[in-house]
């Protein structure tokens, strides 16, 4: 349920968001970038159904969206540079924000915010956060989604490793996974090997 999207564009943008020397600005513009690009694969398999409209020349059958609309759920803080350009591509999407951080000790995820559609157990939902590390926050949130009734969820990262996709997989098998690379693996502190330090605080330049 892995699917690693290998677009030149996208591995070229991610070489340069791993890149130490990438200031904040331009790390926020590429990891935007990167979401609206990777969107493209994440909403592949919505539904089309054919319509009737008259262009400026004659009558014409086309293709636009049907079937469940979307919800973009972005996990806090590091999400929300997704949530926001990729609703610049489905602007009809719904929003929800999830709030979850690592305990730096258990490395265990714990919930301090969530606010999500109403009607998300209506919708395809896109579970968006750049890195799938130990895949404990995204298990969480993908509990919480299912918990208000959502039933279709996939997980955007950009950056995934081995061991998080085993943890998401074995708690939620039937989710899909897309992300542009998959890392080696995670050090003893956590992170992404070779990863791209704490996306967080290089989106927002904090420490």
């Amino acid at each position: 349920m892995l699917t690693i999207v290998s677009h030149p564009l996208i591995q070229h943008k991610l070489s340069l968001l791993r890149d130490k020397n990438t200031g904040s600005k331009d790390f926020r513009e590429l990891a935007s970038e990167l979401a609206m690009l990777m969107a493209f694969e994440a909403t592949r398999d919505l539904e089309l159904e054919e319509v009737d409209i008259e262009t400026p020349v004659t009558g014409a059958r086309v293709p636009m969206l049907s079937g469940k609309k979307l919800a973009l759920v972005a996990i806090l803080r590091a999400g929300l540079i997704m949530s926001d350009s990729i609703v610049r591509l489905i602007p009809a999407a719904k929003v929800g924000h999830l709030g979850l951080y690592r305990d730096p000790d258990t490395l265990k995820p714990v919930t301090y915010y969530a606010k999500l559609p109403s009607d998300i157990g209506e919708r395809r939902v896109l579970l968006l956060d750049p890195m799938l590390a130990t895949g404990g926050s995204a298990v969480q949130a993908i509990n919480l989604l299912k918990a208000q009734g959502a039933t279709q969820i996939k997980l955007m990262v950009i950056l995934a490793v081995p061991e998080g996709v085993a943890a998401v997989e074995a708690a939620h098998p039937e989710i899909e996974i897309v992300a542009a690379a998959l890392d080696s693996h995670l050090n003893d502190h956590g992170y992404i090997v070779p990863g791209l330090g704490d996306a967080g605080d290089r989106i927002y330049g904090t420490k």
